[in-house]
């Protein structure tokens, strides 16, 4: 075994009172880092709730509209609540029933789970292990598996408490591709191009992967010292988030911090990087973070639904690429991409941080 990460849920049933500083944000960051429940009461501009129940409407006007503010969602902010979309509430009542009753496990039970970062190995439960000079950590452990396709997962890693964990979890890994395939069909029309077009550039149904991470934020005694999740954008092509109806997480809009509320019934969506990039960014993946709190657990369930690592060569569609608008980012393979935003943070922090 490598190192084993600390969990976070340990320290904060341990009754500190202060977090250790390997947990509190740089001051720069300090200045905005609210109370949650009062940045969720906040007016201002809010994440569009986009109801795509007539995205296939055998009325045409109706389904023009329709399609027309997801566009304008994915345009303007990368990120969206979508209602009416097909998941049965029961389905998703049962996968958050389930996350959580691996969650209420024991921690020394959970570790029969634990993945092994050092060896590569990053399924399976898991906190960050601190992979900078700065040595920050993030208050959250997780949970993070492949989920779709079928033939790509490895069940040995799956949690075996809940008895049904893995039957519900297959069920909404089905349902939420067909939804990802749905959306891309949308997005692609409105680029003008043919309905499967993103779809294929992606990987398809044998190769677009759907990794799920079950992300847990325990209680944080000083949470305006800390984050959940720092601030990044997701390099996967869609993101499909669904959460205990706990706020936290914000998207950095028109150079603010702006907190998204909680829609019952709904599935939040991110654009991510990949089709940021394909689109050559007419679609925009939006910077995000996740805030903690002192009074309730948050818990939120992401999938990022992501090209095969090496076979596809990620760059501007050329039907999208003009004089005008030439190619905003150059070609590289989603692991190059990877690689290149960790080795431009590492820089980032190298000029940031005099010690190093």
């Amino acid at each position: 075994m490598g190192t084993v990460a600390q969990r976070v849920e340990s320290l904060a049933l341990s009754g500190i009172s202060s977090i250790p500083k390997e947990y509190v944000r740089p001051k720069e960051e300090l200045t905005n880092i609210g109370n949650i429940f009062d940045e969720e009461k906040k007016q201002g501009p809010q994440v569009p709730t986009i109801d795509i129940k007539e995205i296939n409407s055998s009325d045409e006007f109706v389904r023009r509209n329709c399609r027309e503010k997801l566009k304008k969602a994915a345009e303007e902010w990368g990120v969206m609540n979508l209602v009416n979309h097909g998941i049965s509430e029961e389905l998703l009542n049962r996968l958050k029933k389930a996350g959580e009753t691996f969650f209420k496990l024991p921690i020394e039970e959970k570790e029969k789970y634990a993945n092994d970062q050092s060896d590569g190995k990053i399924q399976g439960y898991g906190s960050k292990l601190a992979n900078n000079a700065s040595g920050q950590l993030e208050w959250e452990d997780y949970f993070f598996h492949c989920i779709f396709p079928e033939d790509k997962r490895d069940l040995s890693i799956w949690p075996k408490t809940p008895a049904d964990y893995t039957e519900v979890t297959t069920e909404y890994a089905k349902e939420l591709r067909g939804l990802a395939s749905k959306i891309m069909e949308v997005l692609s029309l409105e680029l003008g191009l043919e309905g499967g077009r993103l779809e294929k550039e992606v990987g398809g149904m044998e190769e677009l992967l759907l990794q799920m991470k079950i992300n847990y934020y325990p209680i944080c005694p000083q949470p305006e010292l800390a984050l959940g999740v720092e601030a990044h954008t997701d390099v996967s092509s869609l993101t499909f988030l669904l959460h205990n109806m706990v706020p936290g997480l914000q998207l950095f809009y028109e150079g603010k911090w702006v907190t998204a509320k909680c829609v019952p019934g709904s599935i939040l969506m991110h654009i991510g990087d990949t089709i940021e990039i394909l689109s050559n960014g007419k679609y925009k993946s939006i910077l995000h973070r996740g805030l903690v709190n002192k009074e309730k657990v948050r818990i939120s369930w992401a999938v990022f639904c992501e090209p095969p690592k090496e076979k596809i060569i990620l760059k501007p569609l050329p039907e999208l690429v003009t004089e005008i608008e030439p190619a905003r980012f150059p070609p590289r393979t989603f692991a190059q991409h990877i690689h290149h935003k960790l080795f431009r943070k590492s820089e980032e922090e190298k000029k940031d941080d005099p010690k190093i």
